[in-house]
């Protein structure tokens, strides 16, 4: 099991890099994650919608209401600029944590 501090650091910048592909909705986000992850992250409904929330109050992303196939009603949400260069500095960030930790184990210096 992944820790929960691990998990709520990284959801941020994995939304990010997510719609930065294009938009998406809630439940598949958080299907999208499971996958990526060979089901080792398994996000909740009571995890990513006050992430979303945050991170759309924060102007990095923007949501709209839509039908889905089954013309049933989804809020989708997307990239705005703002959170394209949030998902820029997360990656250099966690490319630097990633290349210490990746030292570390081979007993390196970067």
């Amino acid at each position: 099991m992944i820790r929960k501090e691990l998990v709520a650091a990284s959801a941020e910048p994995m939304i990010l890099s997510l719609l930065s592909q294009g938009e998406s909705y809630g439940y598949a986000i958080i299907q999208d994650v499971k996958l990526r992850s060979g089901g080792k992250l398994q996000w909740t409904d009571g995890m990513l919608y006050p992430v979303l929330h945050r991170m759309e109050r924060r102007g990095l992303i923007k949501s709209r209401w839509g039908e889905s196939e089954t013309g049933r009603k989804r809020k989708y949400y997307f990239l705005k600029k703002e959170g394209k260069a949030a998902m820029e500095k997360h990656h250099e960030h966690w490319t630097i944590v990633h290349d210490v930790l990746a030292s570390l184990r081979k007993g390196k210096y970067v």
